[in-house]
Parts: C-alpha cells; sequence; structure tokens
C-alpha cells in the first residue's frame, strides 16, 4: 500500500507541474458549463466503477440523480441524499434511519447540482487529447487542485466533443483510488416536482430520524 501512495503522490506531483490555466481547456469547459446552466432540471443514471490495482479492488454499481437547480436527489444502492439547496438528508433504507443536516456547499468536493461548474474556483485545468470512450469522441481535460490537501488530487473530465455533454469523470485519490462516473442515460427534458427534493418521514414508516442540525 506504501508503494501504491507513493506513486499516486509522484503521480500527482507531475500533473500539478503541468497543470495550468489552459485556454483551450477552458473554452471546452465553458461550452460545457453553458450546455448544463441552461437546463432547468434533468434526470441521469449513471455506472460507479472504485478501482485499485494494487490493492486489487474492483467495485461497480448504478446510481440516479435528479438535479433542479441548486437542489439535487441522488439514488445509490445503500444510501439516498436528498438537498434542497439548505437541508440536506442521507436516508439509509437497510438501518431506516435518516440523518439531517444544514448543508454546506463549500464542503462538497463534486456536488451533483453544480458538477459542470468545479473548474471555475480552485482548479487548474488542462487540455490533454481527444480520445474515444464508449465508441463516442471526447475531449479529455484535467482538473488539479490548487490546494495540495484536497481529497483528491486530480478529476479527470471526458466531454463529448460533439455537444458538450459530460461522458464520465474520474477522481484520483492519493491512496491509488481511482473513482469513476459514467452517464449511461440522460434526459435534459425531465419535469421535476420541488417536493421531490425534500425528505418525507411519513412516507417511511418506522424510519428512525436523527436531527444533527
Amino acid at each position: 500500500m506504501k508503494k501504491a501512495i507513493l506513486v499516486a503522490l509522484l503521480l500527482g506531483a507531475s500533473v500539478s507541474l503541468r497543470a495550468q490555466y489552459d485556454p483551450k481547456a477552458l473554452e471546452i469547459l465553458e461550452a460545457m458549463s453553458k450546455k448544463y446552466k441552461a437546463i432547468p432540471s434533468f434526470e441521469a443514471t449513471f455506472s460507479y466503477t472504485l478501482t485499485n490495482e494494487t490493492e486489487k479492488i474492483n467495485e461497480e454499481f448504478k446510481g440516479k440523480m435528479m438535479v433542479k437547480g441548486d437542489k439535487y436527489r441522488l439514488t445509490l444502492p445503500e444510501q439516498e441524499v436528498i438537498n434542497n439547496g439548505t437541508t440536506i438528508w442521507t436516508y439509509l433504507p437497510e438501518a431506516k434511519e435518516v440523518n439531517i443536516d444544514n448543508f454546506d456547499a463549500t464542503s462538497e468536493d463534486l456536488n451533483p447540482s453544480k458538477f459542470y461548474e468545479i473548474y471555475k474556483k480552485g482548479f487548474k485545468y488542462l487540455y490533454l487529447e481527444d480520445k474515444t470512450e464508449g465508441g463516442v469522441v471526447c475531449e479529455v481535460v484535467d482538473l488539479v487542485p490548487e490546494k495540495r490537501d484536497a481529497q483528491y488530487f486530480k478529476v479527470r473530465m471526458n466531454i463529448v466533443k460533439k455537444d458538450k455533454s459530460i461522458h464520465s469523470w474520474t477522481m484520483f485519490d492519493k491512496a491509488g483510488n481511482l473513482y469513476k462516473y459514467s452517464i449511461t442515460k440522460f434526459n435534459p427534458a425531465a419535469k421535476i416536482d420541488d417536493a421531490t427534493f425534500t425528505f418525507d418521514p411519513k412516507k417511511y414508516p418506522g424510519v428512525e430520524v436523527v436531527d444533527l442540525r
């Protein structure tokens, strides 16, 4: 494991030295951001993989997100995260428990409702290449945190060259873990009611409410 961490640190240092405020990367990112800003609400399904070659970790699951402005609902196999922009609920079905807390936008590295804007604050960016992924030509852009103590030392985004939609993104941490999210289905015309972004305990009989506010 020590070797994996060392390799990750060296790789992170190398990327940091090359990363800059690359005009070509910015042009791609701005076009991508403009596309998503114009969408009032959307639904998306995605696949998630966690890999670590040294530790022989290879995990995969599927999820769903619904987004409307600053609000989002993220459904994963073992939990559901609901955010109305001020309050965040984390529901654990197996434990029949929901934790409630105030939402702090600064504490989230990748907010599902703002993933298309993360490059605007605290990151350098660099265009790498055009690459075909899943039969789709993508523009590959690396985002590197300006802070050395960031949780992830790199976020790699594959942005569809044709329409500037996000095809996938991968987060690299210093322990050698790679977290990859790939969009499998996207509905930009979804009509989502605001009530979707509030957890109603009455609809979950027997749920224990833990209020952390």
